[in-house]
């Protein structure tokens, strides 16, 4: 049986935050928090903005309350304040499987989810959309890292969703 598109796609963000570490892990420890002219200062701010909005998004699909997300937001925020590279990696790895656990046992993920945004308002939509939300958001960001890294005079790692679905049909 194929799986469901919404679960496929949160295995390619996995992957392609885990590309990005393997990458990062092999170049010098001071570009990650070295300051840099782009979308944020530095790698390890745009890893903490993109692992803190995983985390608000994971709450949002649990339909969790405004104050449950607003706590989650505090955690993630205390949980990467000046984490280094590795201890980032550790985090990402555990909401993955925080978020793998919740989709896995989700029996219907085009649920209907209705989500009350402070700024932008009501939004009505489907879980498996804000699935799509959480890897292309993820995807924009790691386009920012990858600029962020040839900015320092490194080259990047290839994490297009094509280059994923070749390798995963090349395993089995």
């Amino acid at each position: 049986m194929k799986k469901h598109h919404a679960l496929q796609l949160y295995d390619y963000h996995v992957w392609a935050n885990n590309k990005f570490f393997e990458r990062l892990k092999e170049l010098p420890k001071d570009i990650y928090d070295q300051e840099i002219q782009s979308v944020f200062l530095s790698i390890m701010e745009t890893l903490v903005h993109t692992y803190t909005a995983d985390t608000i998004w994971l709450g949002v699909m649990r339909e969790n309350s405004r104050e449950e997300i607003q706590t989650s937001i505090a955690q993630a925020q205390e949980k990467t304040k000046g984490k280094g590279l590795e201890e980032m990696e550790n985090l990402f790895h555990e909401l993955s499987e925080e978020y793998q656990n919740f989709l896995n046992h989700e029996s219907d993920l085009d649920k209907e989810i209705c989500y009350e945004h402070p700024q932008f308002g009501r939004l009505d939509t489907h879980l498996s959309e804000l699935v799509q939300h959480v890897v292309n958001h993820g995807t924009y960001h790691r386009g920012n890292l990858t600029s962020m890294i040839r900015q320092q005079g490194y080259s990047s790692v290839l994490t297009d969703y094509v280059v994923y679905l070749y390798e995963i049909s090349s395993t089995k």
